[in-house]
């Protein structure tokens, strides 16, 4: 017999990313009380994120390089090595 009651309940919410300006609409178990009108018309409630697709540097190409030659510095210092 199937338990009842067991999922959790889901509703469509708008995904807000402020630092790109860049909402997104997608079902969600979350729950906020803040509301957003989407382009339907109709009114939703919003889940701000920090980072998404828009903003992620992954996404965006804006990639930093990491500084591989002062790691390479302090392996040589910790083990007294000479270039």
């Amino acid at each position: 017999m199937p338990k009842a009651d067991i999922h959790p309940k889901t509703q469509i919410v708008i995904f807000y990313d402020a630092s790109a300006d860049y909402k997104f609409l997608s079902s969600s178990t979350k729950f906020s009380n803040e509301t957003m009108e989407w382009e339907d018309g109709n009114t939703y409630p919003v889940i701000r994120v920090d980072t998404s697709s828009a903003s992620h540097p992954f996404f965006t190409g804006k990639q930093r390089n990491v500084d591989i030659g002062g790691r390479v510095d302090k392996f040589n210092r910790k083990y007294n090595l000479k270039n």
